[in-house]
């Protein structure tokens, strides 16, 4: 298992575009990929959980992989978030 907390900085927080790009890059990979929010866990790989988890601009989230590509997920995961998911 590995994680990392980041920050999210769309200015609209994971509304529908954004969920979904984090959906699509999720879905690439084998491992389990949650994600802690506001105390609750959602699955990053359903756009319906990611959206809600109710992530506002500013948020801090977990990202937690596991599995067998669990670093090559967390990498891709953390790149998009930071890339600002499209937008």
């Amino acid at each position: 298992m590995v994680s990392k907390t980041l920050e999210i900085k769309n200015p609209t927080g994971l509304h529908l575009r954004p969920a979904g790009i984090l959906c699509k890059v999720a879905m690439d990979f084998k491992s389990l990929i949650t994600f802690k929010a506001h105390g609750d866990v959602a699955n990053a790989k359903s756009v319906l959980s990611v959206l809600g988890a109710c992530v506002k601009c500013g948020d801090e989230v977990e990202f937690i992989c596991e599995g067998a590509d669990e670093e090559e997920a967390l990498a891709a995961i953390v790149a998009a978030v930071e890339g600002g998911l499209g937008e």
